[in-house]
């Protein structure tokens, strides 16, 4: 299983669990998965061409999924997934 850190804004959506575990081969995969256990949340990182969104921040094991494969990127069982909303301001 891989284990999901979700940020407070999208909380609601996972009956206001901070970590949930899952499945998938990919970043792609669990995200199709955690929207089969939680409706909505792919709608919340993913734009209308399936692409994570700008302000969307993935991590598998500490490690930004823009400087690895992207939503290609390889997870296996025992992997930890973070999920961070970017933010802007000034």
């Amino acid at each position: 299983m891989i284990k999901v850190r979700i940020p407070t804004p999208l909380r609601p959506l996972t009956r206001g669990q901070g970590e949930v575990e899952t499945k998938g081969g990919s970043v792609a995969e669990m995200i199709d998965h955690l929207e089969g256990m939680h409706p909505g949340l792919k709608a919340r990182l993913c734009d209308e061409k399936g692409e994570l969104r700008r302000f969307v921040n993935v991590y598998v094991n500490e490690e930004d999924i823009r400087f690895l494969k992207g939503k290609d990127t390889v997870l296996k069982d025992g992997d930890e997934v973070s999920i961070v909303p970017a933010i802007a301001g000034g």
